[in-house]
């Protein structure tokens, strides 16, 4: 029992790599906001795009999501920074990670943001549209809002999903959390780091999903 506490829960080893781990923290919460910011904004272009009228904005939209839904993260992530350097553009381990990553979680969101939209009344569209507004200013200031709304839940657990997923980063040497972790225990022979990186993304992560259940058990009793 002993030896197992000291492999894994070695408070003194924890506490030499605590510094070292907080820098890993530091750059996985600059990545989450970089990721999750595109993913947003691009998933919410693409949804767009699924529903326009023209066939040259829908269908290269659809087969984007399906195409970047279908490949593994991982995969992408490792074709970006190794593949890509072949064709003369080499990204930095952070570029790589949140070009990616892009490309994963655009696609995501957008199938969260088009189910949003497609649970609106499309009678909504036309009552916005005979008061005199345009199909864009109904779209923004009518359907989105509730779209968002509805769809709440779905973006806040793809969110946390992100979060987690930042964990890959680690494969091309970007200074995360879990890279900061692995290093640690690489030097001190220990997994004590990897139990306090864990940790680490349990106190952020944690709170976020205690959210996301009150709120889809609020959304169930209304």
């Amino acid at each position: 029992m002993d030896a197992f506490l000291d492999a894994f829960f070695n408070l003194d080893i924890m506490r030499q790599a605590l510094p070292l781990l907080l820098k890993g923290a530091a750059m996985t919460l600059k990545l989450c906001a970089v990721v999750i910011g595109l993913g947003l904004a691009g998933g919410l272009a693409l949804a767009l795009a699924t529903g326009a009228r023209t066939r040259a904005l829908r269908w290269p939209a659809l087969g984007f999501i399906d195409l970047f839904r279908a490949l593994p993260p991982l995969v992408l992530l490792v074709f970006v920074y190794s593949g890509l350097p072949f064709a003369g553009l080499r990204l930095s381990p952070f570029g790589a990670v949140a070009v990616a990553f892009l490309l994963n979680n655009s696609a995501y969101f957008a199938e969260i943001f088009r189910a949003g939209i497609n649970s609106i009344p499309r009678g909504q569209m036309e009552a916005a549209r005979a008061t005199g507004l345009s199909r864009g200013q109904a779209m923004a200031s009518v359907i989105l809002p509730q779209a968002i709304r509805n769809v709440l839940p779905d973006l806040m657990s793809n969110v946390v999903e992100v979060v987690k997923l930042t964990s890959l980063a680690s494969v091309v040497s970007l200074g995360e959390l879990l890279y900061s972790a692995n290093m640690a225990r690489a030097v001190t022979y220990n997994s004590s780091p990897l139990i306090l990186a864990a940790a680490m993304y349990l106190v952020v992560l944690w709170p976020l999903v205690r959210v996301i259940s009150r709120f889809q058990r609020g959304l169930a009793i209304h």
